[in-house]
């Protein structure tokens, strides 16, 4: 499977405009032989209009496309044969069974996999004389990935391939996933799932408002925030701060920065100590009522939410 091609997915200055809408504003990105690039960023953030750019499916109004060192518009046929993808919905035929739906997107290549190999690879041997509108979400899940693997494809993407599934069909698409990455094949992922980002993206491009906020790979990403710990707390049932006393927080000894997320409070630290005291003190002084208040080492979705004020799962 492995390409000669150093980048498979390689795009330059991508922009797409809806009237007076830019969906995307000039992003670059590129996934290299044998890795996975995760895409990541709230809804609205242009990531889907620049797969479907990548994927052939829009065409940018401004910057370039190389897919395998080609270009959609010189030899989109040439593509399709050797990549694979994974929508985040994908309309079957319901009359059709499982084997019978593998079977019709085989034939759409000259050189697919056996069906029997799809079958057993995405676990649906079982269910493969089943109609499709028989099939649990979670199943349909997998037949989709199973179509985006029957050409044995060189660039796979996946556009959250993991939606609706059990925790032990989640890894086994994560088993896939590597099994494709040794064997050189290149990925390109979305998906709400930060714990599917940070085991299976070698690189990771976080974007909002159709621009790139961050690039790196996942532990590079994690550094950059430079803080030492997150503190969080909640307050008692029917208790709120307001924006006077949110400022006060962020200003506390210890701490860069604070903000309401979720129903609760998070705070940026650089001295967790410090932090801990001053945010106790505080509290007792304004008779202020907390629960679980709890730290821990920053992760990539502190990451998202301090570039993008959502958690990963809201955006």
């Amino acid at each position: 499977m492995a390409s000669s091609v150093l980048h498979p997915i390689a795009a330059r200055g991508l922009v797409r405009r809806f009237g007076d809408l830019t969906a995307v504003a000039g992003i670059d990105l590129e996934a290299r032989a044998g890795s996975c690039l995760g895409l990541l960023g709230p809804n609205g953030a242009g990531k889907t209009t620049t797969i479907e750019m990548l994927e052939g499916l829009q065409s940018p109004d401004e910057g370039e496309i190389s897919i395998l060192g080609r270009s959609w518009a010189t030899d989109a046929a040439g593509i399709r044969e050797r990549i694979g993808v994974q929508l985040q919905e994908t309309s079957f035929q319901d009359k059709l069974s499982v084997q019978e739906t593998l079977s019709l997107f085989a034939s759409f290549y000259r050189r697919p996999r056996p069906v029997p190999e799809v079958l057993a690879l995405v676990n649906l041997t079982e269910k493969a004389t089943a109609r499709v509108h028989q099939l649990s979400g979670g199943q349909r899940q997998r037949l989709a990935l199973g179509c985006a693997l029957v050409n044995a494809p060189e660039v796979l993407f996946l556009d959250e391939p993991t939606t609706g599934l059990d925790p032990q069909a989640r890894r086994r698409v994560w088993e896939i996933v590597e099994e494709f990455k040794r064997a050189g094949g290149a990925v390109l992922l979305t998906t709400h799932y930060m714990d599917e980002a940070e085991r299976l993206a070698d690189d990771l491009v976080i974007v909002d408002h159709g621009k790139v906020i961050a690039r790196g790979t996942p532990p590079e990403i994690i550094r950059s925030l430079a803080v030492e710990s997150i503190v969080e707390f909640s307050l008692a049932e029917g208790s709120t701060l307001d924006a006077g006393q949110l400022a006060e927080l962020g200003g506390l000894p210890g701490v860069i920065e604070a903000r309401n997320l979720a129903g609760g409070y998070l705070l940026e630290v650089d001295d967790t100590r410090a932090a801990l005291g001053s945010l106790i003190g505080w509290l007792e002084r304004s008779g202020t009522v907390a629960t679980d208040i709890g730290t821990h080492r920053p992760t990539l979705e502190d990451v998202f939410v301090s570039l993008t004020g959502k958690h990963l799962r809201e955006a």
